[in-house]
């Protein structure tokens, strides 16, 4: 991976907001962990997907009920994915690290891995956020373009028609392609993955093995490989299609930037790197708690990035600070007032991502 840094000589910007929202917990006398929201919801979330599958397998359901309740099951494991795993593995659940690991590990019950999770996400994606060649959320691809520095093929002039197949099949990719490929290559796209240790490789397996088990082979038993590949679709549709867009809507907009980098020689980014993140990052319906709920406070991308370690549920106050600050400094805060606007966004930069690129326009009709 070239050595990519960041410009932070002038960091006031990110040094005063830090000092603001320490003031605003230690004023308030309040953790920057969570409290009994998150553990509410946390029961809540796991308590609805327990007794999904458990009404699945245990009862006998009919065909539409049982069709409905795949489908909450897939959604229901996204929320978890949202609000209870993202936190733990941040470690911002709790002020016990021990905790905080332990229910990292629903992300291995949701069938991915919390350990390569960690490098992915917390190391890489926040730290390089939308750096072509590094960020593995924008990781190139035949299939989707995800910005203007990316390869284009043909097949991109249709890719905001295809968008809703490919993102509904993502967590099956995930879970079965992905994390296998992290581990045999020991590698994140294009950065060197930490060396695992036995036990971390015992948990990989295990758990992979207890995936397969509990929602592969018995339900097959159960009800045969028709109806539970049925199932098990559907299931992943709701889930990988969940998962996806949130995502997707924080950072793949028209009002976020993108930076590219050469992997074969050292890149020196020109801003500092809270700047960075308030550039290539983006916010969607804050006023909608409903939203915010079951997203676990993805919706303020732009607070979680600066401030990963704070829990979710913090979100909402600081953001005022957040903004304050953004004012006083003229820096940009992105954000969609509702979730369709932010929807409608994404399909477009992926439409317009799609069109063959200028310069290859060209370059053909000078060729003729």
């Amino acid at each position: 991976m070239a050595k990519v840094t960041f410009d932070n000589r002038n960091n006031e910007f990110y040094q005063s907001l830090k000092i603001s929202v320490d003031k605003y917990f230690s004023d308030n006398k309040i953790k920057k962990t969570g409290d009994y929201r998150l553990y509410l919801k946390s029961v809540i979330l796991i308590g609805t997907a327990i007794a999904a599958y458990s009404a699945l397998m245990l009862l006998n359901v009919p065909a539409l009920p049982a069709v409905l309740l795949c489908a909450l099951l897939g959604f229901t494991f996204a929320c978890i994915g949202f609000s209870v795993m993202h936190d733990a593995n941040h470690g911002s659940y709790s002020t016990r690290p021990l905790l905080n690991d332990a229910i990292g590990l629903s992300a291995n019950f949701l069938g991915a891995n919390s350990y390569f999770w960690k490098q992915k996400h917390n190391i890489i994606h926040h730290t390089y956020t939308n750096v072509d060649g590094i960020d593995d959320d924008i990781a190139k691809s035949p299939i989707i373009r995800q910005c203007e520095t990316q390869k284009w093929v043909p097949a991109h002039k249709i890719q905001h028609l295809y968008l809703v197949p490919i993102y509904a099949l993502s967590s099956i990719f995930w879970i079965f392609i992905m994390d296998f490929t992290k581990y045999f290559s020991r590698k994140i796209y294009t950065t060197e993955a930490w060396k695992m240790s036995l036990k971390n490789k015992i948990v990989f397996w295990l758990t992979k093995s207890g995936y397969l088990t509990f929602y592969i082979v018995l339900p097959i038993i159960k009800f045969g490989f028709l109806p539970w590949l049925a199932g098990f679709f559907i299931a992943h549709a709701v889930m990988g299609l969940t998962l996806s867009l949130v995502f997707q809507l924080a950072h793949v907009v028209e009002i976020t930037e993108f930076e590219n980098v050469a992997l074969d020689e050292t890149k020196h980014l020109e801003t500092a790197w809270a700047e960075h993140e308030l550039r290539t990052t983006a916010n969607f319906a804050m006023g909608n708690k409903a939203i915010s709920w079951f997203v676990g406070g993805l919706n303020y991308q732009i607070e979680h990035h600066l401030f990963p370690r704070i829990s979710h549920i913090h979100y909402p106050a600081i953001s005022k600070i957040v903004m304050e600050k953004c004012k006083e400094y003229n820096l940009p805060y992105n954000k969609y007032d509702g979730m369709w606007e932010a929807l409608a966004s994404h399909f477009r930069v992926m439409k317009s991502l799609g069109q063959k690129p200028v310069e290859m326009v060209q370059v053909q009709g000078k060729a003729a």
